[in-house]
């Protein structure tokens, strides 16, 4: 199995409100809330940590939930995002310019 990268799309506007993210869609307008667990996730596409790692170190620690169950909801949500053009989605790392990672440091 090849990992996977994810990176949020810098086209969209997002803002958290109460520890939940709200995200725009620049494609069609369409309005997203994300949980808290979905809101991390978000935050730690950076397009260069592999989605199983930022599910073990920012998921698995936090929520008492089986990496293989977390990995699953992550993908999941991460190609539902992906449809809307909210997140990226590939099996190399997305390079982003400016862009820097903040987890695992």
């Amino acid at each position: 199995m090849s990992s996977l990268y994810v990176s949020r799309n810098p086209r969209v506007a997002a803002r958290i409100l109460d520890g939940e993210m709200m995200i725009m869609s620049g494609r069609d307008s369409s309005l997203f809330t994300l949980n808290r667990t979905a809101t991390i996730l978000w935050q730690s596409a950076d397009g260069v940590t592999p989605l199983e790692r930022i599910v073990e170190q920012r998921i698995c620690i936090g929520f008492d939930v089986e990496p293989a169950q977390a990995l699953q909801y992550a993908e999941t949500l991460d190609r539902e995002l992906g449809s809307h053009d909210i997140m990226q989605i590939s099996e190399e790392p997305i390079l982003q310019p400016g862009f820097s990672s903040g987890v695992g440091r």
